[in-house]
């Protein structure tokens, strides 16, 4: 062999050597900072290929809800302590207060909690459902009660998800803080008076107009206040805000400060002191829920004359543009000559309506483009003063077909055998005239 030879047979073996030693040296170390290998794509799924739908998927951060809103501030005097003993004295709802004698509220309590749960079975659950299933949805949120007297139970049957209800009446509402400053003497025999009236309106389903005048002008405590208390404890609501308010001339709420109250309580006489506290404002709620709902009770004689010269009350109303409506037991005023102005306001604002006979009557109803719809039997008035309307509802019973009512609403009505009938109107606007 050559020795040219033997040098390149040398140069190639030390060449594959290097070679094999190769594959057992480790790979140089990743530079500092590089980070871990990229993930794999996600592959695009193709037609009927459901492997890709079944890889996770980073779901983003949920938002943190937003905190509730701060309570609202409210303008005047708040009542809501004053109302709260009210509530558990004279509504008998549920709560404790160290006021009033226990065997004193027990008595009361036992007349008016017994006189509650007979209109709950006997009249509320027959009512409430007739009038979830009539009522329409579409309705506009505000209503307008007049001549209701105490009657915001039945406000609330007929709308119990309204945003805002408005009674006028003749009726004050009177002094929340009125029972805390009575003789024990005084309040027994206050008490007795609201029992009695309180289970007149639930057994009845109407009031005597001028007893309530007299129970609720010239009481010492705020009788109709707590009707209306007992209203929203019976259909399960909470209060949360009671003040009282003056119409400016404009129909606006002005709400009573401290100084008010201070000139207030120096009139002693009742009469002039309810008069003085006529006008109230509940806030109140479901349980359970963060709606706050709004009530306001006006006093307010709705005769031609009383509104011509005093005519916040019907500015108040006018504000409110369409509502919707009712009446019941309403002395058949509503046909009244010197009630006309009234009778306009509901031909123009309202655009549903319930009542019962002493509702708007169809010689303004029909030409304002409103059809009604009667339900229940009805055949003679029940005072002197139905008279005049009586055949005009006659004749629209008569074109209609017969609709039972399982329920008394405001006054019944006479059939010719003497009996009493239940009935009830309904007035929509189907028209613009």
């Amino acid at each position: 062999m050559t020795k040219s030879l033997r040098g390149s047979l040398t140069a190639a073996l030390l060449l594959a050597l290097v070679a094999c030693s190769g594959g057992d040296k480790k790979p140089d170390p990743a530079p500092p900072g590089s980070g871990p290998a990229p993930a794999p794509a996600r592959p695009d799924p193709k037609p009927g290929d459901t492997t890709a739908d079944k890889l996770p998927v980073e779901k983003p951060p949920e938002k943190a809800p937003d905190p509730p809103p701060p309570p609202e501030k409210l303008a005047g005097h708040e009542f809501l302590e004053d109302a709260k003993l009210l509530l558990v004295v004279g509504a008998c709802a549920d709560g404790t207060q160290s006021v009033v004698k226990p065997e004193i509220v027990e008595a009361h309590c036992k007349k008016v909690k017994a006189a509650q749960d007979e209109y709950k079975k006997s009249w509320l659950a027959a009512a409430r459902d007739f009038f979830s299933a009539n009522v329409p949805k579409n309705l506009p949120r505000t209503v307008v009660y007049p001549f209701a007297g105490g009657d915001l139970g039945t406000a609330l049957t007929v709308y119990p998800d309204a945003d805002e209800i408005t009674t006028l009446s003749l009726e004050p509402a009177g002094d929340a803080r009125a029972l805390a400053k009575l003789s024990e003497k005084d309040v027994v025999r206050q008490l007795n008076l609201t029992a009695t009236e309180l289970a007149s309106l639930y057994r009845a389903n109407f009031s005597v107009t001028m007893r309530m005048i007299d129970a609720m002008t010239v009481s010492g405590i705020p009788t109709q206040l707590i009707f209306s208390l007992s209203a929203l404890s019976i259909h399960d609501y909470e209060l949360v805000s009671l003040r009282y308010f003056k119409l400016d001339a404009n129909g606006d709420p002005v709400y009573l400060e401290d100084k008010d109250l201070a000139e207030i309580d120096k009139i002693k006489t009742p009469v002039q002191h309810n008069k003085e506290m006529a006008n109230v404002e509940l806030r109140f709620r479901k349980k359970g829920s963060s709606k706050t709902q709004v009530y306001r009770h006006l006093l307010a004689n709705l005769n031609d004359g009383s509104l011509k010269t005093t005519p916040a009350p019907l500015r108040h109303l006018e504000k409110k543009g369409k509502v919707a409506g009712m009446t019941k037991a309403a002395s058949y005023l509503l046909t009244f000559d010197e009630f006309a102005t009234m009778r306009k306001y509901l031909a123009e604002h309202v655009e549903w309506m319930v009542s019962d006979s002493t509702g708007l009557p169809p010689s303004a109803g029909e030409p304002a483009g409103f059809e009604y719809e009667m339900w229940g039997q009805y055949d003679a008035s029940n005072m002197k003063e139905g008279a005049r309307v009586t055949p005009a509802w006659k004749k629209l019973y008569a074109a209609q077909p017969k609709r039972d009512l399982k329920f008394r609403f405001g006054y019944p009505s006479f059939g010719n055998d003497g009996k009493m009938q239940n009935h009830l109107i309904i007035a929509r606007r189907t028209a613009k005239k």
